[in-house]
C-alpha cells in the first residue's frame, strides 16, 4: 500500500511581493510605439502582463522603461527600471539588476531604502528555492523597515515569513497573518489584496477551515470572471480542485484539475503546474488508480530536473513511485528514485532545519517580546484607567453621600417647618371663622389691626380714600375672593372702585408688600389652614389644588409655596397626615 501524499505547501512559493507603490491594474495590448505612455502607466501594464502571466509581453516594457530612464538620465526611473527587469531572469542576472540599484541609493526615498533592496533579494531568492537567503534578507529589509517605520515594508516582510510558515508547516500562524493583512491591509494595491486572497484560500483548506476556504474561492473565481484574468480564473480552479481533494470528491477534483492542467503547461517554471499534477497524483491515488497517480508524480521529477525548483511535498512522491516501481518489480525505477529522494532531501532537510530554527528564534521570539511589552503597557494603562475610575467613583460617592446627608437635613428641616406651621395652625383653629367686625388682615400670620387703630400713613392719598380701601381689602380677604383665577391689580381696583395707583400705595403702605406677594401669602395662607381641616381637600391632586386656589399650574403653586413657607407641598401634607394619626 503505498503511502499518501501529504498536503501541499506551495503558498511560500505563489505570492511574491512586489515593491512598486500605487499600483493598479491596466487593460489593453502594448501598443507598437510606448513613447505615448508616461512611467506609472509602463508600470501599470508591466504587472498587468506579470499578473496575466504574459512575460513576453512585460519583457518588452521593461526593456524600454529602463533605456528610456537611462536616456533621460532619471535616477529615480533607472532604480525602478531595475526592479522592473530583475523579474523572469536566472538568479545571477536579476541579482546584478538589484545590486545596481545601491549605487543609487543615497539619492532614493531613505524612507523606502534600504529596506526595498533587501526585500526584493528576499523575493528573488525565495523565487530561486534558496529559503536561507531568502530568509536572512527578509530579516534585514524587516529590521530597516521597522528603523524607518515603514508600514506598507513591514506588512511585506510580515506577509513573506508567513509563506515561510506555509513551508515548515505552521500553517496556523500562516494563516494568522494572512487573514490579519487581507482585511486590514491598506497598504497593499487590488493585485496585492488579491494574492493575500489568494493565499489565505490555499492556507485555510491545508488547516481544513473548509467553510472560509469555500467562500475565498468563491470570490475568487468571481473576480477573476469579472476581470476576465484567465490565469487568475485557473488558479482558483486548482484551489477548488484541491479543495474538492481534501473532501475526498475524486472526480470532482480531477475534473477541475485536469482544465488547470492544460492552462499551466504552457510555462514548465510556474510551480502550478507541479501542484496541479501533484494533486491530480493525490486524486487518481484515492480512487486507487496507482498508475495515473504515479504518471503525474514522473511528470513532476521532470519538471523539477528542469527548473530546480524543490519543495517539501517531493519528499511523498519520490517515496511514492519508490514503493509503485518496488511492486512492479523494477529495481533500476526504484533506485533512480531512490537517487533522487536522497538529494532532494539532503536540500530539503536543509533548508527545514535552517527556517524551524532560525524563523522562531529571529522573527517570532521577538514578535512575542514585543507583544509582551504591549500587553504589559496595555496593562499598566488598564491599571492606570482602573486608578483613576476608582477615583472617580470614590469622589462620586462622596458626593453623592453629601447630597444624600443634604437631602436628608432639608428634608428634616422642611419637616420641622411643616409642624410649627401646623402646631401654629391648630392652636387658632379659626381658620374658616368670620373676622371680627373693623377688623383688617395685614399679614399671613393673621395679625389684625382695629380700624380705630389706624392711623394715616399715606400723605399722597386722603385718610378716607385710604379707610375705603381698606374696607374693600377687608371684603376681598373675607369673602376668599383672591382665590380667583386671574386676579390683578387693575382688575382689583376696578372692583374697588378705585385706581390702580391709590390701590397699590395702600397695599405696599398698609400690608408692607407689594400687589403679587399679597395676593399669593392669602392663597398660601389659605392652603396651609384648609389643608389641616379638610381631608378631602388634601386627597385632591395637586394640579386640582393648584386650580382652587387660582394659579394657572401646578408648578407655580409648587414654587409659590416653598418660597412663602420654607418646605414643600408633599412633605407638609405627610406631616399633616402624620399628626391627624397621632391624634
Amino acid at each position: 500500500m503505498h503511502p499518501v501524499i501529504c498536503g501541499t505547501m506551495r503558498s511560500a512559493y505563489l505570492l511574491l511581493f512586489i515593491l512598486v507603490f500605487n499600483l493598479s491594474p491596466s487593460k489593453g495590448k502594448i501598443n507598437d510605439t510606448l513613447k505615448i505612455y508616461s512611467y506609472s502607466q509602463l508600470k501599470e501594464k508591466f504587472y498587468d502582463y506579470v499578473g496575466n502571466d504574459k512575460i513576453s509581453n512585460a519583457n518588452v516594457i521593461s526593456k524600454y522603461y529602463l533605456q528610456k530612464a537611462k536616456n533621460e538620465k532619471n535616477t529615480t526611473e533607472i532604480t525602478e527600471g531595475y526592479v522592473l527587469r530583475h523579474f523572469n531572469l536566472d538568479l545571477q542576472n536579476a541579482l546584478k539588476y538589484i545590486d545596481s540599484i545601491s549605487i543609487y541609493k543615497k539619492n532614493l526615498d531613505q524612507k523606502i531604502y534600504p529596506a526595498r533592496i533587501y526585500l526584493l533579494r528576499g523575493n528573488l531568492y525565495l523565487r530561486h528555492d534558496n529559503l536561507k537567503l531568502a530568509f536572512e534578507n527578509y530579516m534585514l529589509g524587516l529590521k530597516y523597515a521597522k528603523e524607518k517605520n515603514n508600514e506598507r515594508q513591514i506588512a511585506i516582510a510580515n506577509i513573506s515569513v508567513a509563506y515561510l510558515n506555509n513551508y515548515i508547516g505552521k500553517h496556523a500562524e500562516a494563516a494568522k497573518i494572512l487573514r490579519f493583512y487581507l482585511y486590514h491591509g491598506n497598504y497593499f494595491n487590488e493585485a496585492e489584496q488579491g494574492r493575500i486572497h489568494y493565499n489565505l484560500a490555499d492556507t485555510y483548506i491545508e488547516i481544513n477551515k473548509m467553510d472560509s476556504a469555500k467562500t475565498l474561492i468563491q470570490e475568487g473565481v468571481q473576480a477573476a470572471l469579472k476581470n476576465k484574468n484567465s490565469y487568475k480564473y485557473n488558479q482558483y480552479l486548482f484551489l477548488d480542485g484541491f479543495y474538492n481533494l481534501k473532501l475526498n470528491k475524486y472526480d470532482i477534483a480531477i475534473e477541475k484539475l485536469l482544465k488547470c492542467k492544460e492552462f499551466f503547461a504552457k510555462n514548465e517554471n510556474d510551480l502550478n503546474i507541479s501542484y496541479t499534477l501533484l494533486n491530480l497524483g493525490k486524486a487518481y491515488d484515492g480512487l486507487k488508480n496507482k498508475d495515473k497517480a504515479a504518471e503525474n508524480f514522473i511528470a513532476i521529477d521532470s519538471i523539477e530536473q528542469k527548473s530546480n525548483n524543490t519543495f517539501p511535498e517531493l519528499r511523498d512522491i519520490y517515496t511514492y513511485l519508490i514503493d509503485y516501481y518496488k511492486e512492479k518489480n523494477n529495481k533500476e525505477k526504484q533506485l533512480y528514485y531512490i537517487e533522487r529522494f536522497l538529494k532532494v532531501d539532503k536540500l530539503l532537510d536543509s533548508q527545514f532545519k535552517y527556517i524551524s530554527r532560525e524563523l522562531p528564534r529571529r522573527y517570532d521570539t521577538p514578535q512575542l517580546l514585543k507583544e509582551k511589552e504591549n500587553i504589559i503597557n496595555d496593562l499598566q494603562n488598564r491599571k492606570k484607567i482602573l486608578y483613576i475610575s476608582i477615583s472617580i467613583l470614590f469622589i462620586g460617592l462622596l458626593v453623592l453621600l453629601y447630597l444624600y446627608k443634604k437631602s436628608k437635613n432639608s428634608e428634616k428641616r422642611h419637616r420641622e417647618i411643616a409642624q410649627k406651621l401646623i402646631h401654629s395652625i391648630e392652636e387658632k383653629n379659626n381658620a374658616f371663622t368670620e373676622p371680627e367686625p373693623n377688623v383688617v388682615i395685614t399679614e399671613i400670620s393673621d395679625k389684625k389691626i382695629p380700624f380705630n387703630q389706624i392711623e394715616s400713613k399715606s400723605k399722597s392719598i386722603p385718610e378716607d380714600v385710604v379707610q375705603f380701601i381698606l374696607k374693600g381689602l377687608e371684603n376681598f380677604e373675607t369673602k376668599q375672593q383672591f382665590l380667583k383665577k386671574g386676579i390683578t391689580l387693575s382688575s382689583l381696583a376696578k372692583t374697588l372702585k378705585t385706581n390702580s395707583a391709590y390701590l397699590s400705595d395702600v397695599i405696599n403702605t398698609y400690608k408692607e408688600k407689594n400687589f403679587a406677594s399679597y395676593l399669593n401669602d392669602l392663597r398660601i395662607n389659605y392652603a396651609l389652614t384648609r389643608l389641616v381641616h379638610d381631608k378631602k381637600f388634601r386627597s385632591y391632586k395637586l394640579s386640582v389644588i393648584s386650580e382652587e386656589l387660582g394659579y394657572n399650574n401646578e408648578q407655580a403653586f409648587s414654587i409659590a409655596f416653598k418660597k412663602k413657607t420654607g418646605t414643600t407641598l408633599s412633605i407638609y401634607i405627610k406631616e399633616v397626615e402624620k399628626s391627624h394619626n397621632q391624634n
